[in-house]
């Protein structure tokens, strides 16, 4: 079995989120399923979740112009998902902090 939770989304917005609506955010595998990224996140955090939703972003072409010529590369693309928790439950992300 693949590892589903790659890390959670620590940003401005994501914590907005958190505060008003109980969600959360990961990096997750390319292949998981919303069901087993559903699972994992039960299992790991022991919560209930109510919603889940993914967002798949593909990879950017970027360009570098130098000395030496043009360079063009690709940055990876990864998943995101976005988990709503039942009301009441909670998942400590600053815990050891």
């Amino acid at each position: 079995m693949h590892q589903i939770l790659i890390r959670p989304l620590i940003t401005e917005k994501m914590s907005d989120l958190t505060v008003a609506e109980s969600k959360y955010g990961f990096l997750v595998n390319p292949k998981a399923n919303k069901i087993e990224i559903k699972r994992a996140v039960e299992e790991k955090f022991s919560v209930h979740v109510i919603d889940v939703r993914t967002i798949n972003h593909p990879g950017k072409t970027k360009t570098q112009f130098r000395k030496g010529g043009k360079f063009t590369g690709k940055t990876a693309k990864f998943k995101k998902a976005i988990i709503k928790l039942r009301e009441g439950d909670t998942i400590d992300l600053f815990e050891e902090v």
